[in-house]
């Protein structure tokens, strides 16, 4: 069976900032909370590969362009530094960090790939969180006055617009379960923190409209349905409450303005709402996007809880529910994850039939793999698993598609092979292998794969 995608349909890959520049410290950047981290707690990262050890973007930039016009790339995602551009913060520009990505993308548009360009992934600078980040409202001031720099200074070029990628990634790692910096652990921080997100990111959305730019803005959410055990009331209310907590507390401002009552009900019963503002209600409805980025990987399998809350215990979303390992599951090993491809279809029906349908693309999806180089053959990584594994996730696309989803495109995660956090290079997830001791690249059999596929816009059945 042949897989055909509707005319223009934008496929491409994502990166980020943070993960592919390098020069992490030079040519005018400030520390992010990632540079602080690994200076205090190194051993918190894989082999001891701090965010410094990057795939060179910063140098490789035209190389790198070059490779997605090889892959047949019409858009490409990544982000900008805010702690590059705007070293303190905000105020002064750093004129390097300009010249930077205006050649950035200056050079995508002369190569035919749309830049598609996220304002915040994951990237704090630490002279903002040293004024206490996202639960301080100066710095979502400061956030929205650097992103009026980034339409001032990049909004003729540029159209598509991101504020957020993966916003619940920092209140769960900062603020919840101790995997990003600052590693607190307190549920009404995390709510906080979650809250000045959406405020930060309705008052980029707000601004970016006034301007008429000519383009649109979003935000990329990465959207994990939660799967109930059984149709047991109780399975179905726990799978439920964290739908609401993990998908709907961000979707929701996004796409409707406005948060869950039933959410907004439940953090009001445990005392954990974050504190208001006059003028909150109006702003965010003024925050909903013109296209939802959404980045997939995996299911979340739910069961009511088997025992009691500790009552001392610190409060967290796992006193409604706990997390179930369906048997038989289909599991990527190397990073723990279950490969559940229906899922990719199963969002875009919800955003059907629950949210009006609306412009939205696969931000994000792929496969990290741990030790790479033993399917190495004659110098090109034979990895047919991610051939399948986007092909089996395309075609639950394409049924999604063909039913009336208004699904744009689809950029895998990610282009060559990148840094990942405190996971470093454990898994690899590129279309293109990065050797990091000559910094050679050389594209993978998913890359030639996926050449193909654009330029054909769709693919044959391998099965």
């Amino acid at each position: 069976m042949k897989y055909v995608f509707p005319d223009n349909f934008w496929w491409g890959s994502a990166s980020s900032a943070p993960q592919t520049e390098g020069e992490t410290l030079s040519f005018g950047k400030s520390a992010t909370i990632w540079d602080q981290w690994f200076k205090e707690q190194p051993t918190r990262f894989h082999n001891g590969v701090g965010p410094a050890d990057t795939s060179t973007f910063y140098k490789n930039w035209k190389q790198d362009i070059a490779l997605l016009k090889e892959l047949n790339h019409n858009t490409f995602r990544t982000s900008i530094s805010w702690a590059r551009l705007l070293p303190e913060g905000r105020g002064a520009v750093n004129q390097q960090a300009v010249t930077f990505y205006n050649q950035v993308i200056d050079e995508l548009l002369a190569q035919g790939i749309k830049p598609f360009i996220n304002l915040f992934h994951f990237d704090m600078p630490m002279a903002m969180q040293q004024e206490g980040g996202w639960e301080n409202r100066d710095v979502v001031t400061a956030y929205a006055e650097f992103a009026n720099v980034c339409f001032e200074l990049f909004g003729d070029r540029v159209k598509h617009w991101f504020t957020f990628n993966e916003p619940v990634v920092p209140v769960e790692g900062g603020y919840l379960y101790d995997f990003h910096y600052p590693n607190v652990v307190d549920f009404k921080r995390a709510a906080t923190v979650a809250y000045h997100t959406m405020i930060a990111h309705s008052l980029a959305v707000k601004a970016y409209h006034e301007r008429n730019d000519g383009g649109e803005i979003g935000i990329i959410l990465n959207l994990t349905p939660s799967y109930p055990r059984s149709q047991n009331p109780a399975d179905v209310k726990a799978a439920n409450i964290a739908d609401l907590m993990f998908n709907r507390s961000f979707l929701d401002p996004a796409l409707r303005g406005e948060y869950p009552q039933e959410l907004v009900e439940l953090l009001k019963e445990h005392g954990q709402l974050p504190a208001c503002q006059p003028g909150d209600k109006e702003l965010l409805a003024a925050g909903v996007v013109d296209l939802l980025g959404i980045n997939y990987y995996q299911p979340r399998r739910i069961k009511c809880r088997d025992s009691l809350v500790n009552p001392d215990s610190p409060f967290m979303p796992e006193w409604f529910f706990e997390a179930y390992e369906m048997p038989g599951r289909k599991m990527n090993p190397y990073r723990g994850w279950e490969i559940y491809e229906q899922g990719i279809y199963d969002i875009l029906t919800n955003l059907r039939e629950n949210y009006g349908n609306p412009n939205c693309y696969i931000s994000e999806n792929g496969m990290g793999v741990e030790n790479e180089q033993r399917f190495d053959e004659n110098g090109q990584i034979q990895d047919d698993y991610r051939i399948d594994f986007v092909s089996d996730h395309l075609k639950w696309l394409h049924k999604g598609i063909s039913e009336g989803s208004n699904c744009l495109g689809y950029h895998m995660w990610t282009f060559i092979d990148n840094w990942s956090w405190c996971n470093a290079y454990k898994n690899r997830y590129g279309f293109v292998s990065l050797n990091l001791e000559t910094q050679q690249r050389s594209i993978k059999k998913s890359g030639e794969w996926y050449k193909a596929t654009a330029a054909e816009n769709g693919f044959n059945d391998r099965t």
